[in-house]
């Protein structure tokens, strides 16, 4: 296994603030996170997360009852303690910030949510894959993130369109299509082609420019 990455050490910590993880509970977790992000929940065992940790698996059900329990001790934390605190709070910073025009505020939205996805993608990759398939997460997602970021949203939305600078459009479209595209950047960058040579400042402004103007050649 690799090293422990950012996403770990922020895992460990948010763990550690209600009962510290043993060893054991360290490299089972980052076994996990790499199985379930290269796998998927449904296409990984206990028995192959136990080989990669280098325990036994019976130590695995020590620790946590079923396969589905892992997956949320896992994710549920990095989600109502590290990714909606961030949503709430920086997140919110650029949403509430005061932009001269509607390019500046969609840089700044892209910028954010690549630096977010790269410190913490493994993570988030599993929550992606596993979200269609766990009420559970669906809900959690819905509570901690989704309600809390998209009247934020909505406003800085409708504050432009009173400015003339995005079309007249139901806020809910409007945010579905500019989220769609910045995902797909990173969804690209990070997931479909992570060792491709990349020019991030061009490939964020293509996409700004697509937000705003789409395919059509400018007037």
């Amino acid at each position: 296994m690799s090293d422990i990455e950012p996403w770990l050490t922020e895992l460990l910590r948010l763990n550690d603030e209600e009962e510290k993880m043993t060893d054991k509970q360290i490299k089972i977790v980052q076994a996990a996170v790499e199985i379930f992000s290269e796998k998927g929940f449904a296409g990984s065992s206990t028995s192959e997360i136990a080989q990669k940790a280098g325990v036994a698996e019976g130590t695995i059900f020590r620790h946590y009852k079923t396969k589905k329990e892992l997956l949320l001790s896992i994710v549920a934390p990095m989600m109502t303690k590290l990714i909606a605190p961030f949503a709430v709070k920086d997140f919110t910073k650029i949403l509430e910030a005061d932009y001269p025009n509607v390019e500046q505020f969609l840089r700044a939205i892209t910028v954010n949510r690549l630096e977010f996805a790269r410190k913490h993608f493994p993570v988030i990759k599993i929550f992606m894959h596993e979200i269609p398939f766990h009420t559970e997460l669906r809900e959690q997602f819905k509570e901690t993130v989704a309600v809390l970021v998209l009247e934020k949203a909505y406003k800085a939305i409708r504050h432009f369109q009173e400015k003339g600078q995005i079309i007249e459009m139901p806020a809910p479209s409007s945010m579905r299509l500019i989220a769609s595209t910045i995902i797909g950047l990173l969804i690209t960058r990070f997931l479909l082609a992570p060792d491709s040579e990349w020019d991030e400042a061009k490939e964020i402004d293509y996409t700004i420019n697509f937000i705003m103007y789409g395919l059509s050649p400018r007037a």
